[in-house]
């Protein structure tokens, strides 16, 4: 497996399908020192470039996933670096953002970011960046962690589930939203409040889908909504609300957003894909918090991507060893309450809903532009431009893949994407120029780096 620009040596790729800005067109790429150095005609490319013609697969810009769990240090065992960048890569991935929590020690401080990037170094086979955390007495730190370079900060409105990330109040936000507005940092949110009206599940209601759903229903996500957008505004900060899971905050979002209200909001693959008529009871594997809603819900989130009032799509990728799914006894309150897909997000939302499917620039906005605008990274990447990192996907946009444990590329094969066919099989991946993926075959070492927030 040839990683083409490891030494600075030009290259071009030619396609009839390449995916640029606002359009689809037969384009060659040439590419050195890591970087898209022209975009020339099929037959203009220069004469003395090795030349790979990739006939008809679709060329897209690398996807950005801006929402995952790691794990490492701490809970390697549950995911880690290096079997979770080798997953990305080989779904079309080149650059992700590790989320802050589910690691010891989570990422509330300097130190502990430090020790991030030391557990990272060295094996991570896609472009890596960090969130810093907030939680009740770390703001004195938060300074610190911006200072850090980190990609933005995490914070719960609710319980987080662990001890060591507890939920934030009005209080807290109001003291560390100023200091992020300044430095355009944004604010992600989990964007649901309790509230007292919601009936407790009873034990015989611990394997019942339906009974989990009713355990976080629609309000809390748009309560908390409607107060992350009155402290935006107070604040002028950005705020990005994480996997938005029902339709019915869209209208106050729209309306945020018409009087310029600093807010962007992600959804996922998961809430797209699956609805909760179609859960069986007793299957953990679909458990995640806000959890996947009536179909409803799910026509209505890609209607909101079509239009904008939604920006971006992230996995929330949030493994588990087996024993934490609670798979034996279907307890879908004790299971852990994550969706492994970190691997499949390109082809579940390109496989689209039903008989509608998105258009490959639909595709590229909320899973390359968008999150690279997220990010702080729009100048480096996210768009097939000359000087931006030659970050790509070569995939067959018409063929299928039937979804087993012999091509998961995640530490544990526990996901509910297992056993489905989904369109677009993923063939090449590029980080930087240098391909990382090809057809099943990893790159022999890794060459992802770690990304700051404000570094050249």
């Amino acid at each position: 497996m040839n990683s083409f620009d490891q030494y600075g040596n030009p290259f071009a790729l030619v396609s009839q399908r390449v995916v640029l800005p606002g359009e689809v067109r037969p384009a060659g790429l040439v590419v050195q020192h890591e970087k898209f150095v022209a975009i020339t005609t099929v037959n203009e490319l220069p004469a003395d470039v090795p030349v790979t013609d990739l006939g008809s697969s679709v060329v897209s810009p690398g996807m950005i996933d801006a929402h995952v769990h790691i794990n490492e240090p701490g809970h390697t065992k549950w995911e880690g670096f290096t079997s979770a960048t080798k997953a990305a890569a080989a779904g079309g991935i080149t650059c992700l953002v590790d989320m802050p929590l589910n690691s010891l020690p989570v990422t509330t401080s300097r130190d502990a970011l430090l020790e991030k990037h030391a557990a990272a170094e060295g094996q991570c086979w896609v472009d890596v960046g960090f969130y810093g955390g907030l939680v009740p007495g770390s703001q004195s730190g938060l300074r610190s962690l911006v200072d850090s370079g980190v990609i933005g900060i995490k914070v719960f409105l609710c319980d987080s589930g662990l001890k060591e990330f507890p939920a934030v109040t009005p209080h807290d936000l109001d003291e560390a939203m100023p200091l992020l507005s300044a430095r355009n940092i944004p604010l992600l949110v989990h964007a649901e409040l309790v509230d007292e009206h919601t009936p407790a599940s009873s034990l015989s209601d611990l394997t019942s889908y339906q009974a989990y759903l009713a355990s976080r229903p629609s309000r809390w996500e748009v309560n908390a909504i409607r107060q992350m957008i009155e402290l935006s505004q107070r604040h002028a900060c950005p705020v990005h609300i994480v996997h938005l899971a029902t339709s019915e905050a869209l209208p106050t979002i729209d309306q945020a957003k018409s009087v310029g209200t600093r807010l962007t909001v992600e959804t996922c693959p998961h809430y797209l894909r699956f609805a909760s008529e179609e859960i069986p009871d007793g299957d953990p594997r679909f458990k995640c918090a806000p959890p996947i809603r009536e179909s409803s819900h799910r026509t209505q989130l890609w209607d909101a991507l079509r239009r904008g009032t939604l920006d971006t799509i992230g996995s929330d990728h949030s493994p588990c060893p087996p024993a934490a799914k609670c798979l034996t006894t279907g307890d879908l309150q004790s299971a852990w309450g994550g969706i492994a897909g970190l691997q499949f997000s390109l082809p579940s939302v390109w496989s689209g809903n039903g008989s509608w499917q998105p258009s490959l620039v639909e595709l590229s906005r909320w899973m390359s532009t968008n999150p690279a605008k997220l990010i702080g990274f729009e100048r480096q990447k996210g768009s097939i431009e000359v000087g931006k990192d030659a970050d790509l996907v070569v995939w067959n946009a018409e063929a299928s893949n039937h979804i087993d444990e012999s091509n998961i590329h995640h530490r544990h094969k526990i996901t509910p994407y297992q056993g489905l066919t989904l369109q677009g099989v993923i063939q090449r991946t590029y980080v930087r120029g240098n391909m990382v993926y090809d057809d099943g075959r990893f790159a022999s070492r890794p060459i992802g780096k770690m990304l700051q927030r404000g570094a050249s």
